[in-house]
């Protein structure tokens, strides 16, 4: 709620920075809209592995992770899970397709945010429900340690800041005075700042970037894991929240370097549609080019285990038929003999 107030009640010019990327994310967003009328069956077949990858890697985030041989049967199967890492992934992905099926019904208010909340915690007995005592960090490194001295608010206030922002949130949208992706990252902000729940907020921040997403007309996140991105970028994730979590307990903050962070995710994720969209040979099945992308866009050396971390839901076989086809091709180099082998661009 404070960053909202505080753009509400203050902003008066955009950056630079800022401007090119709204100016960027549009253009990107008018040629999805047009490809999406020209071939549809493309996007379709991005579909699943979006799922997929969107619902380990938020997960994976906060520190959950499952086998590889059993992504596709904990996403999409109806067999019982083995642990709690494998009920919080398929929780995440019940509530992402609740998203991508229904967000035109679906407001943001507070009890759809409890109802994300229970549906990724599963049957813990937090589940839907607000914290009850007060949580130190926003948000934490990925070694344990908190990112500042941040202090989060106490119950009672968390929960009066999250409904102040979800008002504004609606007010704000309605006014039409600020650039809409603005808002929806004041508001994601906010939200982690907040900390409303007592686990599964970054969880519920991702679900709550998507579903405004798709209210604000931008469902890139259907074809290409926004989560995903945000995980390959972590580092800068981790950073901008630290840089922008500074005064916020005394509304003082700047909203710009996280902003601008959410917006690079954005620009990231319909620039690489774009690239699959246009360049994906139509005797190709969607699952190759993917694995071609990923190679022709990785820096430095890789294996098959890279891959499969980054694009779960897709099987070795196919990985290692590609990149020898990419070998006989000259495009990629192998360092190694094995399973483990590393392989590096030429």
């Amino acid at each position: 709620m404070k960053t909202l107030e505080l753009i509400k009640n203050t902003l008066d010019s955009i950056p630079i920075m800022t401007s090119w990327y709204l100016s960027a994310i549009d253009e990107f967003k008018g040629k999805l809209e047009v490809y999406n009328k020209q071939s549809p069956d493309k996007l379709e077949d991005l579909e699943k592995h979006a799922m997929i990858e969107s619902s380990i890697s938020s997960n994976r985030l906060e520190g959950s992770t499952i086998a590889s041989s059993r992504i596709e049967t904990v996403v999409f199967g109806n067999s019982l899970l083995k642990d709690r890492s494998e009920e919080e992934v398929r929780g995440y992905q019940k509530a992402l397709s609740w998203i991508h099926d229904q967000h035109d019904k679906i407001d943001v208010t507070m009890d759809t945010i409890l109802e994300l909340h229970k549906m990724i915690r599963g049957g813990k007995e937090d589940a839907g429900e607000w914290k009850v005592k007060k949580t130190d960090d926003i948000e934490k490194l990925p070694n344990g340690k908190p990112i500042n001295g941040f202090k989060s608010p106490d119950v009672k206030e968390s929960i009066h800041l999250l409904e102040q922002a979800v008002e504004l949130w609606h007010e704000q949208i309605d006014k039409k005075r600020i650039p809409p992706l603005i808002l929806l990252s004041a508001f994601n902000f906010d939200f982690l700042c907040i900390h409303p729940f007592q686990d599964g907020n970054g969880r519920v921040s991702r679900l709550l970037l998507v579903l405004q997403l798709y209210k604000l007309g931008y469902d890139v996140g259907r074809f290409v894991s926004i989560e995903r991105i945000i995980e390959e970028n972590k580092e800068r994730y981790y950073e901008s929240l630290q840089k922008s979590s500074e005064g916020w307990s005394v509304s003082k903050n700047s909203i710009w370097p996280y902003t601008n962070y959410l917006l690079f995710v954005l620009k990231e994720a319909y620039g690489e549609l774009e690239k699959r969209l246009e360049n994906l040979p139509e005797n190709y099945r969607s699952k190759t080019y993917i694995i071609m992308n990923f190679v022709n866009n990785y820096m430095g050396q890789f294996n098959l285990s890279k891959i499969k971390y980054y694009l779960p839901g897709i099987n070795m076989e196919l990985m290692h038929k590609i990149l020898k086809e990419l070998q006989k091709e000259g495009k990629i180099r192998n360092l190694g003999r094995g399973i483990n082998a590393k392989w590096i661009k030429q």
